[in-house]
């Protein structure tokens, strides 16, 4: 399907770029040391922080991805963002005050505080290649999308969106990030809360009411309630989301770096609660938006294009054929900050951990703050360009995003794990720690590949819902500690 824009949509879309470059200009002035291009001289609001950590659950895919999957089945997303409320509690708990403590900047500086330099190294290597993959595929996929409305070669949109987010990232750092990160989500959930508003005077209109159709097929259902972890349970939607948010909110630099950037304890749990009571009720919205689709579309007086096959395409349809000249192109430009706002994300952090992990630690510990800054502008160029790079090798090999991540699964088996044992000072000998994580990317490795084996195999095969073979691999790794722990005492 090809929806083109006319002038005026392509005007804001070309004024939102040129205001994202503007931005960098202006925070490229403010930004003269290495600690202010990594967390903002630790002087950004608790507001702005938050607004920014939660940019960060969102990306463009998001925005595709949540009402496509209500539209297809029901809410059971939306599990995910509410089991990030007691984790949220966790993490403002136990620890962010461990984090304000060891003063960090790089996570995974507390791994060698905790467990030892060899935890570091893993965690911080895993984390940076898993971002060149993070990157690619937001650039791909939100650029793929883009090409229905924009009459521009999928690779030059890459290029367009990539350099455009490397530049204002290179030259405002941190600051940039969090600021255009506050500004594209406002234009986000403003795209969304009147595509919402549109739905919503459509749907629940006399005489019709299309609404009652979602209500009898249970659109508004959170999921099926049988004790099974072979498929999307709301068990298994629990599990996952009380993993992947730990993972997230306390292992995850693209987090910890933005809320390590206001000034205080206080602030910063105060940021991470702001994040999660703006994403909780923004999930809502994106899961209304795919029901309220569904039905929109179950009435006779709007029909989908024949070609449309999948939940993941109503949304664009739904906006280049229904929406207004102008709003149409505030939406587009919603979708693409929530890809830049993930890369920016992506490349600040990844800068920062290569420069604190490696080029301070091992190579230049006494680097002049010119030094420093150049060496982190030039790695976010350079993993801004590996980005590009990747992602445009994924065009013609789209399975490769299934691959890419169940690789990055493999790159992070371990690291969730690694972290509650040092939050919890699990005390592990070096080998005995390498060899818990190498168990767990064995379980990574199962649940991913060993799959619909031959009858005579059955019994090694494995029947886990995808989305939990990080969680059983996590409990995995700290089970094993735990023995060792166990095993230690005794020899004592």
């Amino acid at each position: 399907m090809n929806y083109q824009l006319g002038t005026i949509d392509t005007a804001i879309l070309v004024l939102y770029g040129l205001v994202m470059i503007g931005m960098g200009v202006y925070f490229l002035r403010k930004t003269k040391t290495s600690e202010e291009f990594m967390v903002a001289g630790r002087g950004i609001p608790a507001w702005a922080a938050g607004i920014a950590v939660m940019s960060a659950y969102t990306s463009s895919i998001s925005y595709i991805a949540v009402p496509g999957k209500a539209f297809d089945s029901n809410w059971h997303p939306l599990i995910f963002a509410l089991t990030a409320i007691p984790v949220t509690w966790f993490v403002t708990e136990y620890v962010i005050p461990h984090y304000r403590r060891y003063k960090i900047i790089s996570v995974y500086k507390y791994l060698e505080e905790k467990i030892g330099d060899w935890g570091r190294v893993y965690a911080s290597l895993s984390f940076v290649l898993f971002m060149v993959g993070r990157t690619a595929v937001i650039l791909y996929l939100s650029s793929l999308l883009l090409t229905s409305f924009i009459d521009i070669d999928i690779e030059m949109l890459i290029l367009i969106i990539g350099v455009l987010t490397i530049a204002y990232t290179l030259m405002g750092g941190m600051e940039a990030v969090i600021w255009t990160d506050v500004m594209q989500s406002v234009i986000m959930i403003g795209g969304l809360l009147f595509s919402a508003y549109i739905l919503t005077t459509e749907v629940f209109s006399k005489p019709d009411f299309l609404i009652q159709k979602a209500f009898d097929l249970n659109k508004f259902s959170l999921g099926d309630t049988s004790f099974s972890l072979s498929s999307r349970t709301i068990w298994v939607m629990i599990i996952y989301g009380i993993t992947e948010n730990i993972r997230n909110l306390m292992a995850d630099q693209n987090y910890t770096q933005k809320y390590s950037a206001v000034a205080t304890e206080k602030e910063a749990k105060k940021s991470v609660w702001i994040a999660m009571l703006i994403y909780l009720p923004l999930t809502a919205v994106f899961l209304y938006i795919g029901t309220a689709m569904f039905a929109f579309y179950s009435g006779p007086s709007h029909i989908l294009d024949g070609s449309i096959l999948k939940g993941d395409e109503v949304f664009p349809f739904f906006i280049a054929t229904e929406l207004p000249i102008g709003l149409k192109g505030l939406i587009i430009a919603a979708i693409l900050a929530a890809s830049m706002s993930t890369v920016d994300s992506a490349l600040n952090s990844s800068a920062t951990v290569v420069y604190l992990d490696y080029y301070k630690k091992y190579f230049r510990p006494n680097a002049s703050e010119k030094n420093s800054i150049n060496f982190l502008r030039i790695v976010t160029v350079v993993w801004g360009f590996l980005g590009i790079i990747f992602s445009l090798l994924l065009i013609n090999a789209e399975s490769a995003l299934d691959i890419w991540w169940q690789i990055s699964g493999i790159f992070g088996g371990g690291i969730l794990g690694l972290f509650l044992l040092a939050i919890f000072n699990v005390k592990l000998k070096r080998s005995q720690g390498i060899i818990s994580v190498l168990f767990s990317i064995l379980i990574i490795i199962w649940g991913t590949f060993i799959r619909d084996l031959p009858t005579s195999f059955k019994w090694l095969e494995c029947t886990l819902d995808s989305i939990i073979v990080g969680a059983v691999a996590t409990a995995g790794l700290i089970l094993l500690a735990l023995v060792f722990v166990l095993f230690n005492k005794i020899k004592k």
